[in-house]
């Protein structure tokens, strides 16, 4: 089992920047994965970024250039650095653990508002 805690959302005026935080406990062993995915209202869940064990990471192409996913192994935390925020990146932020057992786990989300 891995359990997952996000913070850090909030409100935030356009142009504005935000760092969220997943904090990973349980079976930290087992995750071979992270990725960020966000929730808009009325919308489906979509990937924003991931990142591998091994460092690797990969962005859908609407954020590229704005977000920056990265990982603290020693307080088993992985960060999502947003810069340049905008009213269309509201949403519900999620952080997902998928294990070497191709298991998954979700956290509870954290709300982002952009609005002046």
């Amino acid at each position: 089992q891995v359990q997952l805690v996000e913070s850090g959302g909030g409100l935030v005026q356009p142009g504005g920047s935000l760092r969220l935080s997943c904090a990973a406990s349980g079976s930290i062993f087992s995750i071979a994965a992270m990725a960020w995915y966000r929730q808009a209202p009325g919308k489906q869940r979509e990937l924003v970024a991931s990142i591998t064990r091994g460092g690797n990471t990969n962005y859908v192409d609407s954020v590229k250039g704005r977000f920056t996913i990265s990982r603290d192994n020693a307080k088993n935390t992985v960060y999502l650095q947003i810069h340049s925020l905008k009213p269309e990146d509201t949403a519900v932020y999620y952080c997902k653990a998928l294990t070497s057992s191709l298991d998954y786990y979700w956290g509870q989300g954290t709300q982002v508002t952009v609005s002046s």
